[in-house]
């Protein structure tokens, strides 16, 4: 009782708190945990006339069909190159450019620079497809017609697919950069100057101060931030798939998610899509597990 007592004094003397925590609540309540008896779908051949509990239940059949099927290791490839791509090359990129902008004292120049790379993040992502066919069309592209004025043979670059996963990685580096350096400035910003200053006195430059100093001060919120990118390894934005994708790229730009859409919405099977989204939801949480554990070793710090 007396638990109990000092429990409800605490959410009472954190009400307002808790009250701000509402929306969120609400919203992983109906957009998260609700649909999670859509799972069941999974196991079953679904019906919508049945409904979940009335359709028939045919335990692991389309776990084994997708697994033997031919689409499983195409899929897993492209998805591999393209998720894992992305995450060596544009993982450091916010952390690079957040270092780079440390250094810089003059103010107004830094304000701008960053105004400058913050804009491609608010770009949606057809005005960000629609900018790389106008950069990049063969016939009426800007880039094939600078090559051309110079000489030189037009590239096919849309439709091919040795450069489709450059496009597409390159393209997300660009737009997503510069947004990602906010959470570093603001980690930077947190660092004790006094540091700095000691440094600067033993004789450290500013190389050794950024490897001594800056960087380690930057390696807990980098491996958080390392966590949260592996659990969602496997998810390829499918409106960017599905928009860069045509007939001659269609062997390397098919993932999963471009997948689920095609089988679960346009074709209406949706139990095989609910057990290709089910498998990719389970490696993103193995994933997320080993690397926070991972982090808890290396940093002594995690998520949880």
């Amino acid at each position: 009782m007396k638990k109990t007592k000092s429990m409800t004094k605490q959410l009472w003397r954190a009400r307002w708190l808790y009250l701000l925590m509402l929306p969120g609540i609400i919203y992983f309540i109906i957009y998260k945990y609700i649909p999670m008896w859509g799972i069941l779908m999974a196991f079953q051949n679904y019906m919508p006339s049945k409904g979940i509990f009335g359709s028939e239940w045919v335990h692991f059949k389309h776990f084994i069909n997708f697994f033997s099927g031919d689409h499983f290791s195409k899929l897993f490839r492209n998805t591999m190159v393209i998720s894992l791509g992305s995450l060596v090359l544009s993982f450091p990129m916010p952390i690079i450019l957040a270092l780079m902008l440390n250094e810089v004292r003059h103010v107004a120049y830094k304000k701008s620079i960053q105004t400058i790379l913050y804009l491609p993040h608010f770009l949606s992502t057809v005005v960000l497809c629609s900018l790389t066919y106008v950069l990049f069309s063969t016939e009426d592209g800007i880039i094939n017609q600078m090559i051309a004025s110079m000489g030189g043979s037009k590239l096919n670059i849309l439709m091919n697919e040795k450069t489709y996963y450059g496009l597409f990685i390159g393209t997300g580096i660009w737009q997503g950069a510069g947004w990602g350096t906010i959470i570093y400035l603001a980690a930077l910003a947190g660092v004790d100057m006094q540091l700095y200053e000691a440094a600067e006195i033993d004789g450290a430059n500013r190389w050794k101060q950024l490897i001594y100093i800056t960087i380690p001060s930057l390696l807990p919120i980098i491996m958080i931030q390392l966590v949260l990118s592996l659990g969602n390894v496997l998810d390829v934005s499918v409106e960017k798939t599905l928009l860069l994708s045509n007939a001659m790229n269609r062997n390397v730009s098919e993932v999963f998610d471009s997948f689920v859409y095609n089988r679960g919405i346009v074709n209406g099977e949706y139990s095989y899509s609910t057990a290709v989204g089910l498998f990719k939801s389970t490696v993103g949480i193995i994933l997320v597990l080993g690397a926070n554990w991972l982090s808890k070793k290396v940093t002594d710090e995690a998520i949880y």
